[in-house]
């Protein structure tokens, strides 16, 4: 039940060959800390021939791993680029954070706090990710990438939520998405983690 199952999802798409490690949020190893200071997951720890490399932030994993596997085609094309980049970190900032806010019952008053807030105001970040999924197959047009797992778990998760509105252009996406055979593969092993974590 945390954001780990986007760098599920991601590890699924590019096949990965991948152990995972569960976090006792109790009780936290020092060699888990160690990688990730802020107790955090997802966290990845991608054992190179040159050495550990410690990527966390799941967009951050998401990008890492497409760049690892080209063999799966996620990463942009340069016309691609823009778009790819662009959406992902607009849904790791501003749509995360309006998320978040609502799920805790913030709102930001006024212009001023409006300003402040890299989200602006939840009702300006929704028609915003609205209004550029309207129409739209993918993030980058007619092609999956990588940038699709990333937006796609925030859209997921907004609306399963109950955060974000059940928007046409929102709820086509998100079915797209949970039509992907590596999403599907991702749920089916954490929906089973979470059904022996709850016995």
């Amino acid at each position: 039940m945390s954001r780990g199952q986007i760098a599920r999802w991601a590890l699924e798409e590019v096949h990965a060959d991948y152990a995972q490690s569960l976090v006792d949020w109790a009780d936290k190893s020092p060699v888990f800390l160690d990688y990730n200071p802020m107790g955090k997951v997802p966290t990845l720890v991608h054992h190179a021939d040159d050495g550990d490399r410690v990527i966390t932030e799941a967009a951050a994993i998401c990008l890492y791993l497409a760049e690892m596997h080209p063999e799966a085609e996620l990463l942009p094309n340069d016309g691609e680029m823009a778009n790819y980049y662009r959406w992902t970190f607009f849904c790791a900032g501003p749509v995360d954070q309006a998320l978040t806010a609502k799920a805790l019952g913030f709102e930001p008053k006024g212009s001023k706090q409006e300003g402040m807030a890299s989200f602006g105001s939840f009702a300006r970040t929704t028609a915003t990710i609205e209004e550029f999924l309207d129409g739209r197959r993918w993030i980058c047009g007619e092609r999956f990438t990588m940038a699709d797992v990333y937006v796609g778990s925030s859209v997921d998760w907004g609306l399963n939520f109950g955060l974000f509105p059940p928007s046409e252009p929102l709820v086509a996406y998100a079915e797209r998405c949970q039509a992907r055979p590596a999403y599907k593969a991702a749920k089916a092993i954490d929906g089973k983690l979470i059904a022996e974590m709850g016995k």
